[in-house]
């Protein structure tokens, strides 16, 4: 499939010109087609046989395949969630936190990175430290002094604000030195390029499918690095977190799965499996390679004192200063452009992902 043909097969890009998939892209037919199928198959076919839950386990089992080796892991590390913040939450809720206990962010989370831990603070007097960084740029000195005696930190892989690529690999080793785990909030990475979560050696990778990979709402993904959920009790429990459900004395299940609580519909993640094989037919390579060229285009349409973003090509987000985001929103969009604005920076973002063209850069930047 070609980045053409993969525009030709999203109906919504039949009447806009789409710079926000950083926010929510738009699905192919293939995976709305997969989810029907899905629902169909359950809901219509399933009843009649009284498998129900066997067709449900069933796609379970085959979307955590598809997911966990577009990943690049076993399927048993990787646990079905709703979304990222879903993913977060769970790891959040099965730590045993104690009053006085640290935990590390940056200032450059998205919302479901801090909710967690300002409850945390509130609760049970768990201490949240902020690294601050500059134009999406993070201090290593930083991290290692901030991590010396915490417990965990949890930063994104690709900034939402700026599309800068923080150095995952090296804070994982400042981190795992000082004896704190890793949770990172990759949501903005697969899709976009080759990923392979095991090799940042993060105890927990959270994400979701309706951005980059253009899957639907409710499809999220937990990565839990073998052996790293051992001492976890999760905060919920059900029949799928347990080894034995109907036995008289519950054990919770290795890998991944003991994050998993009960029955969820099988459709989106039966969506998100078959958007990682549209992605793998487009082939990452070519994506990253045509939004690099797509970022480049934009970029140098941008004057140096509004491109909030690197100016060399790191990731799809580009960040622009205007001086009225939400005002330059609308008056893209009555052009039939969609972008976004940002809470901060006071900003609009464009994401150009491979189903753009120079044509839809050419048509942003002459209304922009």
């Amino acid at each position: 499939m070609t980045p053409i043909e993969l525009r030709e097969s999203i109906p919504a890009l039949e009447d806009v010109v789409y710079f926000n998939t950083g926010a929510g892209g738009p699905s192919p037919r293939p995976v709305v087609d997969a989810f029907e199928d899905a629902v169909e198959r359950h809901e219509y076919e399933a009843p009649t046989r009284g498998a129900t839950y066997e067709v449900a386990f069933e796609s379970y089992e085959s979307s955590r395949a598809s997911i966990a080796d577009f990943l690049g892991v076993g399927p048993d590390s990787i646990a079905l969630t709703n979304s990222t913040a879903d993913g977060i939450a769970r790891v959040a809720g099965a730590i045993d936190w104690q009053e006085g206990d640290v935990v590390v962010r940056t200032d450059l989370e998205h919302p479901a990175g801090i909710l967690p831990w300002q409850r945390l603070e509130r609760e049970l007097g768990v201490e949240v430290r902020v690294l601050e960084t500059e134009a999406g740029r993070l201090d290593l000195e930083d991290v290692s002094a901030a991590v010396e005696d915490a417990r965990l930190i949890c930063l994104s892989t690709l900034t939402w604000t700026h599309g800068t690529r923080l150095p995952v690999e090296e804070v994982v080793d400042v981190a795992h030195e000082a004896g704190a785990a890793v949770l990172l909030d990759a949501v903005q990475e697969p899709g976009q390029r080759p990923v392979d979560v095991g090799e940042w050696g993060a105890e927990f990778v959270v994400g979701a499918g309706h951005k980059w990979l253009l899957g639907p709402f409710g499809a999220g993904y937990l990565y839990v690095r073998p052996g790293a959920e051992e001492g976890l009790v999760p905060s919920a429990i059900g029949y799928r977190s347990v080894e034995e459900p109907t036995a008289e004395t519950y054990r919770y299940a290795t890998g991944a799965r003991r994050f998993e609580v009960g029955t969820i519909s099988p459709a989106p993640h039966a969506g998100l499996a078959a958007a990682t094989e549209t992605i793998e037919a487009v082939g990452l390579d070519r994506i990253e390679g045509r939004i690099e060229r797509l970022t480049d285009r934009l970029k140098a349409g941008i004057p140096d004192e509004r491109l909030l973003s690197p100016r060399a090509f790191e990731s799809g987000l580009v960040t622009v200063d205007v001086a009225d985001p939400e005002a330059t929103v609308d008056r893209l969009a009555d052009a039939g452009i969609v972008v976004r604005a940002l809470p901060y920076p006071d900003a609009i973002r464009i994401s150009v992902h491979a189903f753009n063209t120079a044509e839809d850069v050419d048509a942003l930047l002459e209304v922009l």
